[in-house]
């Protein structure tokens, strides 16, 4: 069953396809910006003025969803340029919804990206206030919705979180706009190149006391399920190659669609020794995603999702 392409496509158990990914996208605000990560080779930061061809890509390679991060001129101690109705990610839902009426638009919401202090929320002391956090959690949710953003990914591990947005998305009458949890979000090294790609590195401190620790395990399954009782529409595993034990144990418990984030560190890695002719990229690249399928992810946020999709499309 082995001995030839054809049979072994025939019995394949795992199959990768272009149904599976989103792609995440950086905005900044601005004009005439198209800036590549240096720390992730391939993977830019655009301004709207300057995304027309990554989208008429992306939708020509016919990946269904993007998730959209933003990059603010402007920073404070409480990230209230994410609740700004014409922020960076609300210029940049409407502006996806009226050209690319058929791409899913996911925002995420935290606050990293917006605080002066780099830290997911608001600080009281050195320490996050998780109830203070909620509040504005709930306005960020809110200015996406009324965007047209067509679901929300709150990323910070932030306690209650899900029950939060979803009261106030009902309260305001956007009963069927889904949410994806962040349900096992470690505190991993693995995110370091995001941290340039988004400008959200910590100015102090780390985020140790609101993300998980790499050692657990069962402590998944309990964030998970309060994420699954407060109203989760998807559950995510972030980091995901590290992490497939977790990936599958949700895929066993829990009777809702599994995500997984394949991060900025799982990307560089692959591209740097692919650079080094140490590995072969391409073939690294599909066998780690497939993984992350065959683990039980039905989706899989990930840098390469172009790469996939072009591979996907050639061999047809």
């Amino acid at each position: 069953m082995r001995k030839s392409s054809g049979i072994r496509r025939l019995v394949r158990e795992t199959k990768l396809t272009i149904d599976d990914l989103i792609y995440p996208l950086f905005i900044e605000e601005g004009n005439n910006i198209e800036k590549e990560i240096v720390s992730m080779p391939g993977i830019k930061r655009f301004s709207l003025d300057k995304i027309h061809s990554e989208l008429d890509e992306i939708v020509s390679l016919d990946i269904p969803a993007v998730l959209l991060f933003g990059i603010p001129s402007q920073k404070d101690d409480t990230g209230s340029e994410t609740w700004n109705d014409n922020g960076v990610v609300q210029q940049a839902i409407r502006f996806i919804k009226k050209n690319y009426p058929n791409l899913y638009v996911i925002t995420d919401v935290c606050f990293c990206e917006y605080t002066d202090h780099g830290h997911c929320g608001v600080l009281e002391g050195d320490y996050l206030d998780n109830d203070l956090t909620l509040k504005n959690i709930a306005k960020q949710v809110i200015s996406h919705a009324k965007a047209g953003v067509d679901m929300v990914a709150p990323s910070g591990m932030i306690d209650g979180s899900i029950a939060e947005i979803r009261a106030v998305l009902d309260q305001k009458g956007f009963y069927d706009l889904p949410i994806m949890g962040y349900s096992v979000k470690y505190a991993s090294a693995y995110y370091g190149p995001f941290r340039d790609a988004a400008d959200s590195s910590p100015s102090f401190g780390d985020r140790n006391s609101y993300q998980m620790d790499s050692s657990n395990r069962l402590e998944a399954q309990l964030e998970s399920s309060y994420d699954n009782s407060e109203g989760a529409d998807v559950l995510m595993v972030k980091p995901a190659l590290s992490y497939l034990d977790i990936i599958r144990d949700l895929k066993n418990n829990f009777n809702k669609p599994i995500a997984c984030y394949n991060v900025s560190g799982e990307y560089a890695m692959i591209k740097a020794a692919a650079e080094k002719g140490w590995i072969d990229g391409e073939r690294v690249m599909i066998e780690s995603l497939t993984s992350m399928k065959r683990a039980g992810a039905s989706i899989i946020i990930t840098y390469f999702a172009k790469e996939v999709a072009r591979l996907i499309k050639n061999k047809k």
